[in-house]
């Protein structure tokens, strides 16, 4: 029997799912896996299959050693490359999809202070995006601590928000982190080497707090907690360094 393509939409879908779920969740037996497949006339296994085909895409996966499909197809192909080539559009796009097809909405409208709704809605669909891409691909634990409290996690910016608007969705530019290590990343007291090593600035060097020792001593140096997926830019990391880490 021939095999029946994946259409846009499918795809695009597929793809939503690929950057809300944590790697280890790929498969049949998830209750999102089911509920979506039945609604875009797939089977849970086609569509695990496809989320894990699309893995084989993500130089996470490829860097991790893991042994898994390599299956993907040149629609597959093209839709990752779509999806590097502008985060911006594609998060929208997806999940306007997703959306579409779970009746997905947001339940309260705020006061927009002259934004007009379609532009607010475009970006809270973006921020949570980024939210869930991080969040998902460090399995919902802080990369330093190993803190796995999702109440306390953070999808912080590498690049400031407000620093690069075509940084802001792409989840390459995000590290879970909690609350605390979110605090002094963004303050520029901590950062990341090319490595993904911890570094401090000055002050948390010299100082011979206890709390600081603790929280922060302990861990200089050492190579964060990698994703499973959407690794951490260089680039990203490097204009972290050269623009807020006080070094």
């Amino acid at each position: 029997m021939a095999t029946i393509r994946w259409t846009r939409r499918q795809l695009l879908i597929a793809f939503y799912l690929y950057s809300r779920i944590p790697f280890g969740q790929f498969h049949s037996k998830n209750k999102e896996i089911i509920k979506v497949a039945e609604l875009i006339d797939r089977t849970p296994d086609a569509l695990a299959m496809k989320l894990s085909n699309i893995a084989s895409l993500d130089d996470s996966f490829l860097k991790s050693g893991r042994k898994g499909l390599s299956g993907a197809s040149k629609a597959d192909r093209a839709m990752w490359a779509e999806m590097q080539n502008d985060w911006e559009v594609f998060s929208e796009v997806s999940s306007a999809a997703y959306a579409a097809l779970t009746d997905e909405r947001f339940d309260e409208i705020p006061d927009l202070k002259g934004e007009d709704v379609a532009t607010w809605t475009k970006r809270r669909r973006g921020q949570s995006f980024f939210r869930q891409a991080v969040l998902s691909a460090y399995e919902y634990r802080c990369c330093i601590s190993g803190l796995d409290k999702p109440a306390l996690i953070v999808a912080s910016h590498i690049v400031p928000w407000a620093r690069d608007e075509h940084l802001r969705v792409n989840p390459h530019n995000g590290l879970a982190l909690s609350a605390l290590y979110d605090r002094a990343f963004d303050q520029g007291l901590i950062a990341l080497d090319d490595d993904c090593r911890v570094l401090l600035s000055q002050d948390l060097e010299i100082s011979d707090n206890e709390e600081v020792e603790r929280a922060f001593h302990a861990v200089a140096g050492k190579a964060i907690i990698l994703p499973g997926k959407f690794r951490p830019d260089v680039s990203c990391l490097q204009r972290h360094r050269e623009e807020v880490f006080l070094g």
